[in-house]
């Protein structure tokens, strides 16, 4: 083989390799990748990060220590992964320094749910085209999104990627819901809200129809909202 063609060669592969290593960085898809720690940003709040990765917002805040989780701030490094020696009863430390062992929180009960727009749902949960995360459900442009049960405002904005304007609703310490894709958000953080009260109004989801993408986790974990929604 020719030099020149055999240095082409290699440029271009050296050129491939790099537009793959930026397209990953550049997906979304990094957030599903397992960490161990996430570096606080601007506009972020501890329900955002444990839903990124997943996690029980609850036992994100006892793993860091941080109360209520209210108190972030960008820079702070957050853990994501239980500390040594809590997660074993039979085994407590028994260095002086060791931290003492975080308390146990205790599961909270599911709560009355409620359909949260009109519509039948056009992709089941783990379906695509969306995250996979939830249902879609299918209606009008602007129709009325509202508050599957009660609970409070515990994030509302349009940082997560793959959800447009977004809604969590906080239950307990064990249940959360969101509503993704919407044109208009009603509501703000910390606001409490009541069964049926409406939160926003529908947008546009994936391929560009109206649709909104409704979501229920248990411990942080996705789970099937149809194990929850009455029958219709």
């Amino acid at each position: 083989m020719p030099a020149n063609r055999r240095h082409r060669l290699i440029r271009l592969a050296a050129l491939t390799c790099l537009i793959l290593v930026l397209s990953a960085c550049g997906s979304g898809t990094q957030w599903r990748s397992p960490a161990k720690q996430h570096i606080v940003r601007a506009g972020e709040t501890l329900y955002s990060i444990a839903w990124r990765y997943n996690k029980n917002p609850t036992d994100v805040a006892r793993w860091n220590r941080l109360g209520d989780g209210s108190l972030i701030f960008p820079g702070q490094v957050l853990r994501l992964t239980p500390p040594p020696g809590t997660t074993t009863r039979s085994r407590p430390p028994v260095a002086k320094s060791a931290p003492k062992p975080l308390p146990k929180i205790p599961a909270g009960p599911a709560p009355g749910w409620a359909w949260p727009t009109g519509g039948r749902i056009n992709v089941e949960f783990g379906g695509k085209p969306g995250t996979g995360t939830g249902v879609l459900i299918n209606g009008r442009s602007g129709q009325a999104i509202r508050a599957a049960a009660s609970g409070r405002v515990v994030y509302a904005g349009g940082g997560l990627i793959g959800y447009g304007q977004l809604i969590i609703l906080k239950h307990n310490d064990t249940y959360l819901s969101a509503y993704g894709y919407n044109a208009s958000l009603l509501v703000k953080e910390g606001e409490s809200i009541r069964t049926g009260q409406k939160i926003a109004t529908m947008g546009e989801g994936p391929e560009r129809k109206a649709r909104l993408h409704f979501e229920i986790r248990r411990n942080g974990m996705p789970v099937n909202p149809r194990q929850y929604l009455p029958a219709r």
